[in-house]
């Protein structure tokens, strides 16, 4: 059985590659399509709000290069300094690229149960927490 950090790596470069290729058509790259999806979350959000709360997912940038990006193909625009909101384009676009989404997920998950995938979740997370504590939190002391 491969460890679980070879099946982490090759899930995340499968789901990157392949959503890369789903959004190509609208001009997007799942990490632009995340940095859109804060934008719409918080309106009127900071870059480095941005840029903080997708730290896991790409390097600063990464980050910077899809923010310039969304702002360029017009999805964003900046309502005052260093803030981002979608533009009404940019709403109607990705409204009509969450039925893409939905449909990637729907591919991604085929034959795992919703408890199957919370479990997933929930241990991924785990391990995440205990690989972000403090040793000693880890061990107990």
């Amino acid at each position: 059985m491969k460890p679980i950090g070879y099946w982490l790596n090759r899930t995340d470069q499968a789901l990157t590659r392949q959503m890369n290729d789903m959004l190509d058509g609208v001009g997007l790259t799942r990490i632009a399509w995340q940095v859109l999806n804060v934008i719409q979350d918080t309106p009127r959000v900071a870059d480095t709000e941005v840029r903080a709360t997708l730290s896991a997912n790409a390097d600063i940038p990464t980050l910077t290069a899809a923010i310039d990006a969304v702002l360029v193909e017009g999805w964003a625009t900046r309502p005052a300094p260093n803030r981002l909101s979608l533009t009404p384009e940019g709403s109607q676009r990705l409204a009509h690229v969450a039925e893409r989404v939905d449909m990637f997920r729907k591919r991604a998950t085929a034959g795992i149960s919703q408890d199957e995938y919370g479990t997933a979740v929930r241990v991924l997370g785990r391990m995440t927490r205990n690989l972000e504590a403090p040793t000693d939190a880890v061990r107990g002391q």
